[in-house]
């Protein structure tokens, strides 16, 4: 009896090593150079990467639609998650930047996204983000606590949903 019960101990510590190891590869972002034509999520046609709108077109139609579904947007990634690579920051018109996450986490992206002209896939609304949320974001890039205790109101911000992300000239 003690046989099969240290046998089971045994087997439980086993997998739970196993889970803790798969944690730990998907807690960092996936490598790569983020070179020209390299995509994330699903691929971007040139098709659409020609029709993609810019970032001032997208706040401008954000101004009449608080949600607009199937849009391809280009513009420069100017931050990225550090800790997975499960969001960016594309850089606004006006020097500000609005927040990207890929749809249903079904991909990541290379630290080496930052700086590069990108065009992304998917949906975008209008939404106010939560001091929760903020605090979070503000913790996986890397803020200092001070900067962190600092949120304490929601943000009004364009949140775009990425189902595909290709890196452009």
């Amino acid at each position: 009896m003690k046989k099969g019960f240290y046998l089971m101990v045994l087997f439980i510590c086993f997998s739970a090593s196993s889970f803790a190891q798969e944690a730990v590869e998907k807690a960092t972002p996936p490598a790569g150079n983020a070179l020209v034509g390299d995509y994330y999520g699903e691929n971007i046609s040139n098709a659409i990467v020609d029709k993609a709108i810019s970032v001032e077109d997208l706040e401008r139609d954000l101004k009449t639609a608080n949600k607009i579904e199937s849009v391809a947007v280009k513009g420069e990634v100017t931050d990225v998650c550090p800790k997975r690579g499960c969001w960016v920051s594309v850089k606004t018109e006006n020097g500000a930047s609005f927040f990207v996450k890929m749809k249903d986490y079904a991909f990541f992206v290379p630290t080496a996204l930052k700086g590069k002209n990108v065009v992304l896939e998917g949906d975008v609304e209008r939404k106010v983000t939560s001091v929760e949320d903020l605090k979070h974001y503000a913790k996986d890039a890397k803020k200092t606590k001070a900067e962190i205790d600092a949120i304490t109101m929601p943000k009004e911000e364009i949140r775009f949903l990425a189902n595909g992300i290709k890196v452009v000239k």
